[in-house]
């Protein structure tokens, strides 16, 4: 079988887990034939280098959304007509409730962009700022967009041409994606677009595979100095994407039951929708996970990357009331990466909660509180980091699905947590969860466990059990290979004419052929 595995600042190039999973799929069913098609985020990505790939990869393509793609190609006065009216139809139904108008400009405009490229230029011209500002100004748009200036449509204008590029890449004929038998997007958003029209002009079946809600995503990442109609039609935007890739999906997987519900409110039908877990590496924690006396009973733990997200400072809150009634307890922060100026605060709070163990904000000294990065000298890997203690805490206010969590899990230790995003669905009844931004039940929660180790035994040898059953690389490697045969005997509409499967699988097999019995002289009689 033949996947083309559609990737956003990832695979094969990134680093992280997003690179990983994908990595572990491939590599977990060399029976098939994959082709990578890459969009780019950044130059410096593209620069590091890809990962080493098995041999049954036999194309990367790859599209940066970070460069320019003007193709030096203009439109003729009846293209310039063709393009105004798919421009229209497209913001018709971002401005406006019309998803079907949004879906109708969306693939105008990438046949326009087949036919005959130049979308670039056309994305950035006077044109299409008149045409988004009538948009705006019509009589069914919404309040906020209405209010639009000049600067807010250049902007959006500029942000609507990463978007779309896309729609202009050379990835659909020739072999391409368009022959591909099962198109695999690993995202949402952007990635996926590749894919509708995969499916809209060759009929390739599509799946999408969310472990982070794009649309979720949006939203969090938009900052607080863009003006409102500028984040308001971006919004829309992004909504009228993800409602159209819901809705032409043959296939969902969302990461989790939090990602799934996400999927639903934008119309993502139950019967097109599979969970499937991210997959892990157990053997990196089978040596912590196999040893439960291993730690210090005292010592809590925190491992992830230090930012606001992950809330350090309630933490820290909580861990001064758990000091007052347990004075011998410990807390190590363990960083994978951090946000400088927050990392500073945290490091500024730990020394005013504790005056008398730390002289200052960078004195390590007898504080209870340690800030330590995973690779140094106390906690090479991250499974040391968590078989530090045998309690892991997690104080985030915002989450996906917990990949810290699934890990400490692994490693066998007893969990704390606030329920936020998957957290409750990943523990299942195997940690404590508490209620988010309130250091107090935090405390409480932490205390009941350092009071009582054998129930902090009990569930952490229950938490990795369920890591062992649910989140391991062996159970989404064989969800994916059930989800690819099950398109390939469903397939999809085809366009008209074409005939599925037509090209056999057997036409790719790499080496020479065995040569026909007429090719070698041999009649029907000598075959008989």
């Amino acid at each position: 079988m033949r996947i083309g595995l559609v990737t956003e600042g990832g695979y094969p190039y990134a680093a992280g887990e997003a690179r990983l999973w994908c990595d572990r799929l491939v590599r977990g069913l060399p029976q098939h034939e994959f082709e990578l098609y890459a969009l780019s985020r950044t130059a410096g990505q593209e620069e590091r280098g890809r990962v080493t790939l098995p041999p049954h990869v036999t194309r990367v393509r790859t599209a940066p959304l970070w460069a320019p793609a003007d193709d030096g190609r203009t439109y003729s006065r009846r293209e310039r007509r063709r393009f105004a009216e798919g421009l229209a139809e497209l913001v018709r139904g971002i401005c406006e409730d019309g998803p079907e108008a949004f879906a109708a400009g969306l693939y105008g405009l990438a046949e326009l962009a087949g036919e005959q490229g130049g979308m670039y230029a056309a994305l950035r011209s006077e044109t299409a700022v008149r045409v988004v500002e009538a948009g705006c100004r019509a009589r069914g748009a919404s309040r906020a967009v209405r209010t639009a200036a000049v600067p807010d449509l250049l902007q959006f204008v500029d942000e609507l041409e990463r978007a779309l590029r896309p729609l202009s890449l050379d990835w659909y004929e020739d072999e391409g994606l368009g022959r591909a038998d099962v198109c695999h997007a690993a995202a949402g958003g952007v990635a996926a677009v590749p894919g509708l029209l995969a499916k809209r002009f060759f009929g390739v079946p599509l799946l999408v595979t969310e472990y982070g809600v794009q649309l979720r995503a949006h939203y969090l990442e938009q900052r607080e100095e863009t003006r409102p109609a500028v984040r308001a039609l971006l919004a829309a935007f992004h909504i009228r994407l993800a409602g159209e890739i819901y809705a032409r999906a043959d296939l969902l997987t969302p990461g989790n039951a939090h990602a799934r519900r996400w999927q639903e409110r934008c119309g993502a039908s139950r019967e097109r929708l599979r969970t499937v877990y991210p997959g892990m590496e157990a053997d990196r924690f089978a040596t912590v996970g196999e040893d439960p006396g291993r730690g210090d009973p005292d010592t809590l733990v925190w491992v992830g990357r230090v930012e606001p997200a992950k809330d350090l400072i309630a933490l820290l809150h909580a861990f001064a009331e758990v000091r007052r009634a347990a004075p011998h307890s410990r807390l190590r922060i363990f960083a994978s990466a951090a946000a400088p100026g927050y990392l500073a605060d945290c490091r500024s709070l730990a020394a005013q909660l504790f005056p008398d163990e730390a002289a200052d904000a960078r004195t390590v000294g007898e504080s209870p509180v340690t800030f330590e990065e995973i690779g140094g000298p106390e906690a090479p890997t991250p499974a040391d980091a968590y078989g530090a203690g045998r309690i892991v805490l997690l104080s985030s206010v915002i989450e996906g699905f917990p990949i810290t969590l699934a890990e400490a899990m692994f490693c066998g230790r007893a969990t704390v947590s606030t329920d936020v995003g998957a957290v409750r669905e990943v523990i299942g009844g195997t940690g404590l969860v508490v209620p988010p931004r309130n250091p107090r039940a935090l405390a409480e929660a932490c205390l009941a466990l350092l009071e009582d180790p054998e129930r902090a035994q009990r569930l952490g040898a229950a938490a990795r059990a369920r890591a062992l059953e649910l989140f391991t690389v062996e159970q989404n490697v064989e969800a994916f290979r059930e989800s690819y045969l099950r398109l390939l005997a469903t397939g999809s509409a085809r366009p008209e004419g074409e005939v599925p499967f037509d090209c056999p699988a057997e036409a790719r097999v790499p080496g020479p052929w065995v040569a026909r019995p007429a090719e070698t002289g041999l009649g029907s009689e000598a075959m008989a």
